[in-house]
């Protein structure tokens, strides 16, 4: 292209020299003669007829070894100067081709060797899992329980009523059953009169890992407050979780309330108040105490435990915790028992689940303290709803009417009316109308205050 730029060039002639490419198409170029660009196969110009290896622009790679011979045509090329231009093009060839070809080798290597790895870590998993699974039926056919994980909170060493976990249900008596398992009851070896509650849980959605399992639970460990039933240990297999705690000797508020002798003396009010208050103390400190907040989910009469002084103990409280999976709906279908006691919330998907709750579970056992009722009763013609029922009654002024007959009007009016009042306001079909459980305590606290002092605060 630079001899296109020459002014003062008047001929050109070169025939024969086996060059390829696009003429200039400036200066003399425009009208050279056809005779003067013979013998170049491949070069590109209108005057010539043929094959053109160059149809668009390229720039064009001139060898240096054959600059000079291009332009002085009449000079004898040598050999040396002939070879060197394709020896340099396949040079540069082959570089790239070895540089691709390279580059793909490494890219397969890298995918083998991937391969290969995820295969061996499948391979050792299968191993693994099926050494396990040989290791549970050789133990379950020869009767010896997998080795499990005794935790004890309060003591470093294993006590000997509890060397073998396992074999403490043998002996055991079973006192209840609950949503998350069987409670046995279970006597102190060397010590007369003591006693421990060992739950035995469900093992379908129970967090399967040891570290997770133990985390959840120490955490409710830590749940201490004298209206919560005291968690000692735990002991884990993948086959077999127990908790340990506390003995509550007074059995619980569902055996006082609806599965009494005929013979055996009802609650008094004192006692019922002071459930009350114990109750919603435990539930206060289980609310507010943590964050994020334990909800217990399920609070009914069978889950608050008395001791000898009537004093109220929450237990599986947090049990939820445990499950793998939580959710409103999960949560409903495990507690279609408690029917009456489920918030509404539970099983709406639009609002959110919290510690109001537990707090409408309280106001319905409330509910059955004054009255002595179910929260549903199944009759010959209809349904009882005993939320439904206190609050037609307390509309009407007739509240009263409501409270437990077994009583005997053995009960301050100025309480009872308060309380069944409090209920209504705990069971709002609105989470947020209910008060928290702190609230709740401090209304309680102000009822029982004697009538005098009650005046003088208000």
């Amino acid at each position: 292209m630079e001899l296109g730029k020459l002014q003062n060039l008047l001929a050109v002639n070169i025939s024969h020299n086996s060059l390829t490419g696009r003429l200039p198409v400036g200066s003399i170029f425009q009208n050279l003669d056809k005779s003067s660009l013979e013998g170049n196969y491949g070069l590109c110009s209108p005057l010539l007829t043929g094959p053109c290896k160059m149809n668009v622009p390229k720039p064009l790679v001139l060898d240096p070894h054959g600059y000079n011979d291009q332009m002085n045509p009449r000079i004898p090329r040598n050999e040396s100067s002939e070879s060197s231009s394709p020896i340099h093009h396949h040079r540069f060839l082959s570089i790239s081709a070895i540089i691709a070809i390279s580059a793909s080798i490494v890219i397969v290597i890298g995918v083998i060797a991937i391969s290969l790895v995820n295969a061996s870590v499948r391979r050792k998993l299968a191993f693994v899992e099926n050494a396990l699974e040989s290791m549970c039926s050789s133990s379950s056919r020869s009767g010896a329980p997998a080795t499990g994980k005794l935790i004890l909170f309060d003591s470093q060493s294993s006590p000997d009523w509890i060397s073998n976990p396992e074999n403490l249900l043998n002996k055991a008596s079973e006192i209840g059953e609950g949503v998350f398992g069987t409670v046995f009851k279970v006597p102190l070896g060397s010590q007369q009169g003591r006693n421990v509650a060992i739950k035995k849980l469900i093992t379908s959605n129970i967090l399967q890992y040891p570290e997770d399992f133990d985390r959840e639970v120490r955490i409710l460990g830590n749940a201490r407050h004298p209206n919560l039933i005291a968690l000692k240990g735990y002991y884990w297999t993948p086959q077999l979780q127990l908790l340990v705690s506390e003995f509550a000797p007074n059995g619980n508020l569902q055996s006082k309330l609806h599965e009494k002798l005929p013979s055996s003396p009802p609650l008094s009010w004192p006692n019922r108040f002071k459930i009350l208050l114990g109750t919603a103390k435990g539930l206060a400190h289980l609310h507010h105490s943590f964050r994020p907040p334990i909800i217990h989910y399920n609070i009914k009469p069978s889950n608050i435990l008395l001791d000898e002084n009537f004093n109220a103990k929450i237990s599986d409280f947090g049990l939820a915790r445990l499950l793998t999976k939580l959710d409103k709906h999960v949560m409903s279908n495990r507690f279609q028992s408690a029917l009456g006691y489920v918030a509404p919330e539970l099983t709406c998907q639009s609002l959110r689940v919290n510690e109001k709750c537990d707090v409408y579970g309280f106001g319905v056992m409330i509910l059955e303290i004054v009255t002595g009722r179910r929260p549903v009763e199944y009759g010959e013609d209809n349904v009882l709803i005993l939320n439904d029922h206190v609050r037609v009654l307390l509309e009407h002024g007739n509240a009263l009417e409501c409270v437990d007959p077994s009583l005997m009007n053995e009960y301050p009016e100025d309480e009872v009316l308060p309380v069944l009042k409090l209920a209504m306001v705990c069971t709002s079909q609105i989470p947020s109308s209910r008060p928290t459980m702190a609230e709740v305590v401090q209304i309680l606290q102000v009822i029982k205050t004697p009538v005098p002092q009650r005046m003088e605060v208000f």
